[in-house]
């Protein structure tokens, strides 16, 4: 597959960017220091080197998010967390912490039920079902310690089988974490709250996390009160043996305000859709979690890892409710994981091999309903799916300053659709097993200490979820083909000095992606709050990430401003689509700016504003509907101290009223078409948080 005429202008255009990145020896980006001490400092810095290194040996993008951090600003979703990682498109939609995520152009058909295309892991076991789908995967990025996201083909080192790459989570333990108690409130009804306890008895540790959060919603009709529980216990069986046990229950249930027109949105942006009230719409969700993980340090220089999970999730989701067809969801999910990993360095050789493998199962059904009560069976849901991704890398150290990444991926997996309609007891049954072998080469030059060029190819591979064949557009037991390509990826990371008491970071990723049989989905006009899925031939993935920091001191020191900017350029298309020509895929805006610039005392004082600038964004594959761009302002500020913290966030201050999320249709080129198309969600006025940690 040969790179198209573009490709060499996006690589010129990341390499006149300035070379070096943050992803060395200070992590993604500068974070504060960690405050535990004696043993706990000792273990989180043992983690934090580890992690480092694993980005260190990947020669492309990836970034590294500490929780440190998080705690200095409101942080309710996944879309908090990941707000200044470069290349991460995310937005809140009708949900009260749900987020819409796109990884290098995954998920463009923005549907937002199966959450496709990226892996999610905790603890390097999966999160995700064995088809790929994130449906109701509930994360609560404070109860992380860190979070890992390998962008597109660089998810190979967890051995990922996604088009948006991975994000793991690594979770606090008792040697890392203090007791603590952390509580935030503000605008529009929220509340949130957790206490952590954490004890240390020789070689047995135990921590437990317990969370609320209650939400009244800026829209109508969205509700949200959710409860967790995160806990985890190891045992230190030997100097070089640790096991550790997890588990996890989430509680949660909101309401849906749905999705709005475009005269719906102007005349009032934070109404619910007229049906979602009388419907009723739900989105209730109570799952739960155990993990086992046992890694053996065999030797100096070889590590093995071996571990497992369970997860059962229920789902009540009543969604859709009109004179012709209404669609109530009642189902389990249940996943099984284990995952092998097992690195040695042999000399200049750093070796990696390891598999996933997972299996899930969907019971249950689809069912009419009234109000959201539910009614009759409609249609009888029995689907499986399984996945086995086997990966073996050799990162050679080949001379003082070359890397040498070169390694490969094998995937296997069978999905099987189940669904039989009770009116007539007709089945489809489309089933099929997908394979795929996908190499990656790569090199990395260290030009400094802390800084270093990489450049990558490797071959991409995402086959379809048991959620895109039950919606296959033709209806039949027909198959969706997986989607797969080829990208090459150049870039730089590092840090570096500015005279004696300052420093800057940066990372610049440019990366080209040619695709064939990109999965699409789009509204099913017969039954509006439905998708339908489809292959299309070609597409192209191309874009620039970066993130740029700096901590510049003043006068004596004890002053210091702060800048962070991530900045993503995207320029994903149609490529000589027979009905669609080159035009832009929906979704994604070309090109999202996140920053702030930080003031920050020695004393633990901060304060600075923060910004956004969003560029304008299609709903249609025709590119007849566009959805505006626009600029939030905010202003957060806060003390951090050893022990305690407290902080005051303003966002979107000058209250603009703009579409954060929408769903995709194929052509909306119709002036009645386009004018009846409920698919837009703002995003949130301007709010006020406020929130205090301590330990105790």
């Amino acid at each position: 597959m040969l790179l198209s005429p573009r490709a060499p202008l996006l690589v010129c255009l990341g390499l006149s960017l300035p070379l070096n990145a943050i992803a060395s020896e200070d992590g993604a980006h500068e974070l504060k220091p960690v405050t535990v001490q004696g043993e706990a400092n000792d273990a989180v810095a043992e983690t934090r080197t580890e992690l480092q290194r694993e980005q260190a040996l990947t020669p492309g993008g990836v970034s590294l998010v500490e929780a440190e951090d998080l705690t200095e600003r409101n942080v309710v979703s996944l879309g908090d967390m990941l707000r200044y990682v470069p290349g991460m498109w995310t937005a809140t939609g009708s949900t009260g912490d749900g987020t819409f995520i796109s990884s290098r152009g995954s998920n463009l058909d923005a549907v937002a039920y199966d959450g496709n295309g990226i892996k999610l892991m905790i603890d390097g076991l999966p999160v995700t079902a064995a088809d790929g789908n994130n449906h109701n995967s509930f994360i609560d990025p404070l109860a992380a310690r860190y979070a890992v996201v390998a962008r597109g083909a660089n998810a190979m080192t967890y051995g990922a089988s996604t088009l948006g790459g991975a994000i793991n989570f690594i979770s606090p333990t008792a040697r890392t974490t203090d007791n603590q108690a952390y509580l935030s409130a503000g605008s529009h009804g929220t509340v949130q709250n957790s206490v952590t306890g954490a004890t240390v008895h020789g070689n047995l540790d135990a921590l437990v996390t317990v969370e609320q959060r209650s939400y009244d919603g800026f829209r109508g009709h969205q509700e949200q009160q959710r409860s967790g529980v995160y806990a985890n216990t190891g045992w230190q069986v030997s100097d070089r043996v640790e096991n550790r046990f997890y588990f996890t229950y989430v509680d949660n249930d909101q309401e849906l305000p749905g999705s709005l027109s475009r005269s719906q949105f102007d005349d009032d942006p934070y109404q619910a859709n007229p049906a979602n009230i009388p419907g009723n719409f739900l989105k209730n969700v109570e799952m739960w979690r155990v993990a086992n993980r046992t890694e053996w340090h065999l030797s100096d220089t070889s590590n093995l890892v071996v571990g497992f999970s369970f997860e059962d999730q229920s789902l009540y989701h009543p969604i859709v409710e009109n004179p012709f067809f209404s669609l109530l969801i009642d189902n389990d999910q249940t996943t099984f994981g284990t995952t092998v990993r097992f690195d040695k360095q042999m000399g200049n050789h750093d070796l990696l091999f390891g598999l996933n493998y997972g299996q899930t199962w969907v019971k249950g059904g689809n069912y009419t309903h009234s109000g959201g009560i539910r009614d009759a069976l409609s249609t009888r849901v029995d689907n499986k799916a399984d996945n086995l991704e086997v990966f073996a890398m050799d990162r050679w150290h080949l001379a003082d300053r070359w890397t040498l990444v070169y390694g490969a991926q094998a995937v296997t997996g069978t999905r099987e659709v189940d669904n039989v309609t009770v009116s007539s007891g007709a089945q489809r049954n489309p089933n099929d097993t997908y394979q795929s072998f996908n190499p990656r080469l790569g090199v990395i030059y260290h030009v400094a200490d802390r800084s270093e060029l990489f450049a990558n190819v490797s071959k991409l591979y995402e086959a379809p979820t048991v959620y895109q064949l039950e919606d296959d557009v033709r209806a039949s037991n027909e198959t969706l083909d997986p989607m797969q390509g080829i990208v090459g990826e150049v870039g730089t990371r590092g840090t570096a000095l500015l005279g004696q008491a300052s420093q800057w970071h940066w990372e610049v990723a440019v990366y080209y992606a040619q695709i064939e049989d990109e999965i699409l989905s789009i509204d099913n006009p017969v039954a509006p709050g439905t998708s339908l899925a489809t292959n299309v031939e070609d597409t192209i993935h191309a874009g620039v990430e970066a993130l740029f920091g700096a901590s510049f001191a003043l006068g004596d020191g004890q002053n210091r401003i702060e800048p962070l900017l991530s900045v993503t350029y995207n320029d994903f298309t149609f490529d000589n689509d027979p009905l669609y020509g080159d035009n832009s895929l929906p979704v994604a805006p070309d090109f999202f700016i996140k920053g702030e610039v930080m003031y920050r005392h020695a004393n633990g004082f901060f304060a600075g504003p923060t910004f956004d600038i969003v560029d304008d964004r299609y709903a249609d594959f025709e590119n007849s509907y566009d959805v505006d761009g626009y600029e939030l302002l905010g202003l957060r500020t806060g003390v951090t101290r050893e022990g305690w913290e407290v902080y005051l966030e303003g966002r979107n201050l000058t209250d603009e009223a703009y579409v954060s999320n929408l769903s995709v249709r194929d052509d909306l080129s119709n002036a009645v078409a386009a004018a009846g198309a409920a698919i837009l969600q703002a995003g949130e006025p301007r709010s006020v948080y406020a929130g205090v940690r301590f330990d105790f």
